[in-house]
């Protein structure tokens, strides 16, 4: 159980312990569905890299869509995992070889998306954790 109860609004238990601050909910919301549905990084590279955050950030909630499959083999999404995994690893000490990596094969909005997806991914499942959210 979270460490409050649930509010009346939103559509998500997520959603509805972030409904206690209307503002809070709609504003969040809404950049958590501008970042899934933004098209420079595929949906299932997102996925793949959700569940990857989610075994780090200890969110019951966040866990409950499964491990990460490991099925993603293309050139992008190796270079997105595998920079992910080293976030997960050294937090924001990423070295400089694995900016460079990124650079060369990333345009900067694609840079942009992935930064963007999972520093806020990470910041939703720490909330999740620290609420305590369940499945």
């Amino acid at each position: 159980m979270a460490i409050i109860e649930p509010s009346h609004i939103g559509h998500t238990p997520f959603q509805q312990l972030l409904g206690h601050h209307e503002d809070i909910m709609k504003t969040w919301t809404a950049l958590s569905d501008t970042l899934e549905n933004t098209s420079a990084l595929n949906a299932e590279l997102k996925e793949e890299i959700r569940r990857m955050l989610a075994q780090k950030n200890g969110c019951q909630y966040c866990k409950a869509k499964g491990k990460p499959t490991g099925s993603l083999t293309d050139e992008k999404s190796a270079i997105c995992i595998g920079f992910t995994e080293v976030y997960i690893k050294l937090g924001d000490q990423i070295p400089t070889t694995y900016i460079e990596i990124l650079t060369s094969h990333l345009s900067d909005k694609e840079i942009i998306e992935l930064i963007t997806f999972i520093t806020f991914t990470n910041a939703q499942q720490q909330f999740g954790a620290m609420m305590k959210l369940q499945p």
